[in-house]
C-alpha cells in the first residue's frame, strides 16, 4: 500500500513539471533561466534601483529553483525596464501639509518561456509603501526600496510559476 501511494504521489508532483514547496510549478524540460538588466525609465531616476531589481529578480531563481542561470539564450527570460519611480503626497492635514507620503515603483515585465510560448506575457507590475512625511527620504529610501523589490520580485514569479 505504501508502494502504491508513493507511486501516486511520485507522478502528480512530476506530471505538470518540477514542483517546490514554494508552490512553484515549473516545467521539466526547463533548464535554463535569464535576467536581462532592467534599466530604468521613470521620469525619476533613483541611481540604484535598476541594480537592486535585477539582482533580487535573479536571487529568487538561485534560492527557490534548480534552474541555472545563464545571460542569453536561455529556456525561460525575463527583461523589461523600470516604468515608474514616484513619491507623492497621500495623505493631507488641516493645514494643506501631507502627513503620509507614499513611493510607487512599477516595472514592465517580459516573460520568455521558449518552451511553451503559451506561458509568454508582458505586463506591468506594481506596488508602494506609505511613510510619514515627517521621515526624510533618504534616511528609509533604501529600505523601502528593498521592501517593494521584494514584493514585486514574488509578483513576477508568481506569475510566471505559480498556476493558482
Amino acid at each position: 500500500m505504501k508502494l502504491i501511494y508513493t507511486l501516486l504521489l511520485s507522478i502528480s508532483l512530476n506530471s505538470c513539471g518540477i514542483y517546490s514547496f514554494t508552490g512553484a510549478s515549473i516545467p521539466t524540460e526547463a533548464k535554463t533561466v535569464s535576467v536581462q538588466f532592467f534599466n530604468n525609465k521613470a521620469a525619476t531616476v533613483q541611481p540604484t534601483l535598476s541594480e537592486v531589481f535585477t539582482e533580487r529578480l535573479k536571487d529568487i531563481f538561485l534560492e527557490q529553483t534548480n534552474l541555472t542561470l545563464i545571460e542569453y539564450e536561455s529556456d525561460l527570460a525575463f527583461s523589461g525596464y523600470i516604468s515608474k519611480y514616484q513619491i507623492k503626497p497621500i495623505e493631507i492635514k488641516a493645514n494643506e501639509t501631507a502627513s503620509q507620503n507614499r513611493l510607487t515603483i512599477a516595472v514592465k515585465i517580459i516573460y520568455k518561456n521558449r518552451l511553451n510560448s503559451e506561458s509568454n506575457f508582458e505586463q506591468i507590475f506594481s506596488r508602494y509603501h506609505d511613510y510619514d512625511s515627517a521621515e526624510n527620504i533618504s534616511d528609509i529610501e533604501s529600505d523601502l526600496i528593498e521592501k517593494i523589490t521584494n514584493e514585486l520580485v514574488e509578483d513576477v514569479f508568481n506569475k510566471a510559476f505559480v498556476n493558482w
